[in-house]
């Protein structure tokens, strides 16, 4: 079996916004956590937020396993449109102090200048710092 090889895709930032608490839900502590603005910087890809349907919508465990679910749309230099779906975890007591949180991301894009998006599993790994999380982004292998 091969080692697991990455090839890095920049970095995708996305700023913190408002926060929706909803406690007590059949999933855990439900919080919507809002992106008012995300960008993504890489050499192969630079785009930054369209629209405003950005946000996570997160759920944390009775242990405080926070569960991610994200989901927002990034338009490219050129325009092109991309569909981003992440999913990960973090533990929900250590992130605001900085802690980690690691996700798997799946774009999706029309353009074929970015199909090769459509084909990838994207990992990322990265860390709350001053109200933005900075995102290391890589494609699998």
């Amino acid at each position: 079996m091969a080692d697991l090889e990455l090839d890095p895709l920049g970095t995708l930032t996305l700023t913190m916004g408002e926060t929706i608490r909803i406690p007590e839900t059949p999933s855990g502590l439900r919080i919507i956590v809002e992106f008012p603005s995300i960008t993504w910087e890489a050499e192969r890809v630079r785009a930054k937020l369209h629209g405003v349907a950005a946000a996570d919508w997160l759920a944390i465990g009775p242990e405080g396993t926070a569960t991610l679910d994200m989901r927002f749309t990034l338009a490219t230099e050129e325009g092109v449109p991309l569909f981003v779906t992440a999913f990960g975890r973090t533990d929900s007591a250590e992130f605001p102090k900085g802690g980690p949180i690691r996700l798997a991301l799946f774009v999706e894009a029309g353009d074929p200048r970015y199909a090769w998006l459509n084909r990838a599993v994207l990992v990322a790994r990265g860390s709350l710092a001053s109200g933005k999380v900075p995102l290391s982004v890589s494609a699998l292998r």
